[in-house]
């Protein structure tokens, strides 16, 4: 009965979302443009793809290229009630977490050197960043649905580990938008790519779509190395160590299939909601599964560590899951598009 009320809704949904991408296509609604380049990094489907760290590697990539960049970032579920907040000035980090939203904050503690703002409006957001320093290009976060702003580049992330989120629209399936609004991408990035055999069944549907060949540049996010609040150590320190996971992500089976990969015996296991802020009681809830599962060590993520650190008071290690995006293919070509801005 869910489903079929869910399917009900899918058609309104799909016609609100192809009348707003027309109403920009004949004008009536219009992309304003920065006076400097854009790139954007984003999706079609709700959930994890794999957007954070491939925002942080362009950034981080333009600062090699001797560029000036900031990232520009909605900063979902922050706290502060500040039309605009700078995270970073590319020197110091000057918000934490709650106040600029988890994901800001992380690319503002991984990438020194580079700018981070968040603003629901990103071309507000990004005229106000040019009116205090100078800014070279923008990387606007989670951003193939905001087209209220023009891009020069435009990344269109979609996760090979899950060909189903493809399938259907919300609130049926994952999709944002129809599988054809993806030919306004300049290049689509697959990730997660563990296997050769994993492209087809995302790029034929999208292939389908556009009625055109696709040349993917292909990516994963390997596990590297294991972060503490004040140490780090090897993947190997904690092979066939029972484990405690917890996570607020997007793709939680993805977290723990990668710790299973590199041989952690998971013995419990704590899913929350995306973007989880994790307060005293959150904590308390993990202590208890810890008294309960008695493991080693326990493993959550980067994005996760960050909020729950400070409140951590269970007698057991904790560390987060460090992650390195590795290009199978096409990175030369996204380095030159870069490089050309």
């Amino acid at each position: 009965m869910m489903n079929g009320w869910k399917s009900l809704l899918a058609g309104p949904y799909r016609f609100a979302t192809w009348m707003r991408t027309r109403l920009y296509d004949q004008g009536w609604l219009t992309s304003r443009r920065l006076p400097c380049p854009v790139v954007s990094v984003g999706n079609l489907t709700v959930g994890g793809t794999g957007k954070t760290p491939i925002t942080m590697w362009v950034a981080e990539k333009l600062l090699e290229q001797g560029k000036r960049p900031g990232i520009l970032s909605r900063g979902y579920r922050r706290k502060s009630p500040r039309k605009f907040l700078l995270v970073s000035d590319g020197t110091s980090v000057l918000a934490g977490p709650r106040e600029a939203g988890d994901e800001p904050y992380l690319m503002a503690m991984r990438c020194p050197g580079v700018v981070v703002a968040v603003g629901a409006d990103r071309y507000e957001l990004g005229r106000w960043v040019l009116s205090q320093m100078p800014i070279d290009c923008f990387v606007l976060d989670d951003g193939f649905q905001h087209l209220g702003l023009d891009r020069d580049v435009n990344l269109l992330l979609v996760d090979s580990s899950d060909p189903a989120g493809i399938q259907a629209l919300l609130p049926v399936g994952k999709l944002r938008e129809p599988l054809g609004e993806a030919r306004r991408a300049s290049d689509i990035v697959l990730t997660r790519v563990e296997d050769e055999s994993m492209i087809a069944d995302v790029l034929d549907p999208i292939r389908e779509a556009l009625d055109s060949a696709i040349d993917p540049i292909t990516t994963r996010f390997a596990p590297k190395t294991l972060m503490g609040a004040s140490q780090s150590m090897p993947l190997s320190d904690v092979r066939r160590k029972r484990a405690l996971l917890f996570s607020g992500i997007g793709n939680p089976e993805q977290f723990r299939r990668m710790v299973t990969a590199f041989g952690v015996q998971v013995v419990d296991e704590l899913v929350f909601r995306d973007h989880e802020a994790y307060g005293p009681s959150r904590v308390e809830e993990i202590d208890r599964r810890v008294e309960r599962s008695r493991p080693d060590v326990v493993l959550t993520t980067e994005k996760d560590l960050i909020k729950v650190r400070s409140n951590w008071s269970i007698p057991v290690p904790l560390f987060a899951v460090c992650l390195e995006l590795e290009f199978l293919d096409g990175e030369s070509r996204l380095e030159r598009a870069l490089a050309a801005l």
